[in-house]
């Protein structure tokens, strides 16, 4: 292993670090709270005062969109895309040699091997976007704990409106922009 594949995983650790932080921090750091609600409340706070579904949804694909053009931009694609056909690849043949043990045990070595890489990749995005997913994330919490007990579509609190959202959105955008 080389000296770059080393180090790759520090800054996501740092940055994990931090969010944790932030998050741990939240309520007793008066200055960190103050400053996302300065930003968030006029901006995404004013959308759901509107209409909350309406503004949810908005709020969410906006995530979505900056999430995934951050993703796009922050990893080599190519190298993705070619991760993922090999894996593809892999998975075929695994189907086909499905009934001899060694075949299967050696091409799910292979997968194992590419993992790794693959977290790398797909993880350098996280660089950009893990403190802010944190801040945001303790921002709804307070919102809708202020606002009391809101049910979107009429059964699904703001997390798993948001978690599902935000999975609907990231498929149809990651299509949309060919992000691998």
């Amino acid at each position: 292993m080389n000296n770059n594949a080393k180090g790759g995983f520090l800054p996501i650790i740092l940055v994990m670090v931090i969010s944790l932080a932030v998050a741990f921090y939240w309520d007793k750091v008066s200055w960190i709270k103050d400053s996302v609600n300065a930003v968030l409340n006029p901006t995404a706070g004013v959308l759901l005062n509107w209409n909350i579904t309406i503004g949810m949804i908005v709020v969410v694909f906006v995530i979505t969109i900056i999430t995934t053009l951050i993703q796009k931009y922050a990893t080599d694609q190519k190298a993705l895309k070619e991760l993922k056909d090999e894996q593809k690849l892999l998975q075929q043949e695994m189907k086909k040699v499905q009934n001899q043990p060694e075949k299967v045990a050696e091409l799910s070595k292979k997968q194992m091997e590419a993992m790794p890489k693959m977290f790398k990749l797909n993880s350098r995005s996280m660089l950009f976007t893990g403190i802010p997913f944190i801040l945001f994330y303790r921002w709804f919490y307070d919102y809708f704990t202020l606002i009391g007990d809101v049910k979107f579509f009429g059964f699904l609190n703001w997390f798993w409106c948001y978690f599902i959202l935000l999975m609907i959105f990231s498929g149809l955008i990651r299509k949309w922009l060919k992000v691998a």
